[in-house]
């Protein structure tokens, strides 16, 4: 394993300094920017296909979350796994190469002007590269050892490219939030944890307040939440959340719903941006949006918190 690369922008906090002093604000839904950019996300890699096919997309999305005022800019590898590139037919050389560079589009993209900022590398969860659906149930009958052993080379690809924090998300159960956490252990980069959740529990029927009490003496763990949920129900989990003493992640999706066998989205947005209000009162920090929630939508967030658009 590689030692992780230094960040190239060293003299500005990390992002756990500054989630100690107040709100940052994460960027929205990466699939639904580039659809408004014309590419086409059919295929089973998802937007990580397009870090080979059309990297200057990945980077022009990125953009515009910047612009619209994001200071963290979640990398194009939730769904970039070695198995999803090895049945495209490219290798793991080639596969870690297109992993470190979703950590460089995003670096260049938060390269613009007037504000700090910072990578968080995207690790999804093993559901995700089966690109069924199986992320927001989990529990695929392996143990926890076999998601180490699934989830490392991945990590540690990422971790070498030198993001400022490793964003564990969507993460439907316990056991492979356990996995996660024990595969980044040793990397020496922060991570936040984010489940994806429902009506109070973990996707996969869990209690949130057993799922968030997985990072409980973990400094490495700088914030811990939930991502590509109801509003409503990121609403109820940010209060179970900042029990835990840690700052909270908060980034819902739309409220629309995903239809795995049609793989479209149904249903109507209830993602309002004054949510965020409640959200930093119960000890929400780094706040975002996740699938459906747009540039226009972050740069709402931003009006809301206090932070200017870029």
């Amino acid at each position: 394993m590689q030692p992780a690369r230094t960040p190239e922008v060293s003299s500005r906090r990390t992002l756990g300094e500054a989630l100690a002093e107040g709100t940052v604000l994460l960027d929205g839904g990466l699939s639904n920017q580039l659809e408004a950019q014309g590419c086409d996300l059919s295929d089973a890699l998802w937007s990580a296909r397009l870090l080979a096919d059309a990297p200057q997309q990945i980077e022009a999305a990125h953009t515009a979350y910047a612009r619209a005022g994001a200071q963290v800019l979640i990398t194009a590898s939730y769904q970039a796994t070695f198995e999803g590139f090895e049945r495209r037919g490219i290798g793991r050389t080639r596969a870690a190469e297109l992993m470190a560079g979703s950590v460089e589009s995003a670096r260049r993209a938060g390269a613009v002007a007037g504000r700090e900022r910072w990578v968080a590398a995207s690790i999804g969860p093993y559901g995700a590269m089966l690109a069924d659906g199986s992320e927001y149930r989990g529990r695929y009958g392996m143990s926890v050892r076999e998601l180490e052993r699934f989830h490392r080379p991945r990590a540690e690809t990422l971790a070498a490219a030198g993001p400022d924090v490793l964003a564990l998300e969507t993460v439907p159960d316990i056991d492979e939030a356990e996995a996660l956490l024990r595969v980044v252990q040793d990397l020496g980069v922060p991570v936040w944890l984010s489940y994806c959740a429902a009506g109070g529990l973990t996707r996969a029927g869990q209690s949130l307040e057993e799922a968030f009490g997985l990072v409980a003496g973990i400094d490495q763990v700088v914030a811990v939440g939930v991502n590509c949920c109801d509003p409503a129900d990121a609403d109820r989990a940010v209060e179970t959340a900042a029990a835990t003493g840690k700052p909270v992640v908060v980034y819902p999706n739309s409220g629309e719903c995903w239809d795995a066998a049609g793989r479209r989205w149904t249903g109507s947005s209830t993602f309002a941006a004054d949510r965020v209000r409640g959200w930093q009162r119960a000890g929400a920090r780094l706040v975002g949006g996740c699938c459906r929630v747009g540039p226009s939508d972050i740069a709402a967030l931003a009006e809301r918190t206090g932070l200017p658009e870029a």
